[in-house]
């Protein structure tokens, strides 16, 4: 079955982009989980980005007692005087909200569940705006050099960017593949950054998508000498029949 355009009519007014999105990830990781080496375990992770998740926090225990600042201080109290710091030097408005992820994450259970790799499937507030577009470049970034090899998988037709150029963009290279005009909105590309002591190569492996052709089979690398197949095609249509998207 052919690649569907999941964000623009006739089939978005039937079905949510993020309906796939959501199915997809468990799909991927049940069909790698059939094939992965034992030491190799895959999983679904989506994160929305009005889901708020707080690692460390302070309670005040009782609601009606009032913070002990200054006031406190001139009747005698023991607290902590409040500081007044300067100015700051930069105060510009900032949006800084969650983006939604979709990825299947890929552990080293071997290596006390080590990540190894991860597949990103972009959802458009990934693209919507440049800090959006640099925050998932620099994750990428951040992943290849903690030698986690990073596939991209981008169906998003309404937003007219390509995060794969813009990470090599980042990384200061670019790929001959993408053409001098302006790269597809939709490909695939996996990439791993491999090598020892500081040096090494970048490899990417990527391909253009269009609407009405298939999902190529890309590397999902797991160590440095071992591969697996990430089958797009047949987990994309078992996750479409799943969802009865036609």
């Amino acid at each position: 079955m052919p690649l569907r355009d999941h964000f623009q009519p006739p089939l978005d007014n039937k079905h949510s982009w993020d309906q796939l999105h959501g199915g997809w990830p468990m799909v991927i990781a049940t069909d790698l989980n059939r094939r992965l080496p034992a030491r190799y375990v895959a999983g679904p992770n989506v994160h929305l980005g009005t889901f708020a998740q707080i690692d460390v926090v302070a309670f005040n225990q009782n609601s009606d007692e009032k913070f002990a600042g200054a006031a406190d201080l001139d009747q005698g109290s023991i607290a902590t005087a409040v500081w007044a710091p300067p100015a700051p030097t930069l105060d510009v408005d900032l949006d800084l909200s969650d983006q939604d992820e979709y990825e299947v994450r890929v552990y080293d259970i071997g290596r006390d569940r080590q990540l190894v790799a991860a597949i990103e499937i972009i959802s458009p507030s990934n693209k919507d705006r440049g800090e959006s577009r640099g925050a998932f470049v620099a994750k990428c970034a951040a992943l290849l050099k903690a030698r986690v090899s990073v596939v991209i998988v981008d169906l998003v037709t309404t937003k007219q960017f390509n995060l794969y150029a813009d990470l090599l963009e980042l990384l200061g290279r670019s790929d001959p593949g993408l053409g001098r005009d302006k790269p597809s909105a939709i490909y695939v590309a996996a990439c791993r950054w491999t090598g020892t002591n500081g040096a090494g190569r970048l490899q990417t492996w990527s391909q253009t998508l269009a609407i009405g052709q298939t999902l190529p089979t890309l590397p999902l690398w797991l160590a440095d000498k071992l591969a697996v197949k990430l089958e797009l095609e047949p987990t994309y249509e078992e996750t479409c029949r799943a969802l009865r998207i036609a």
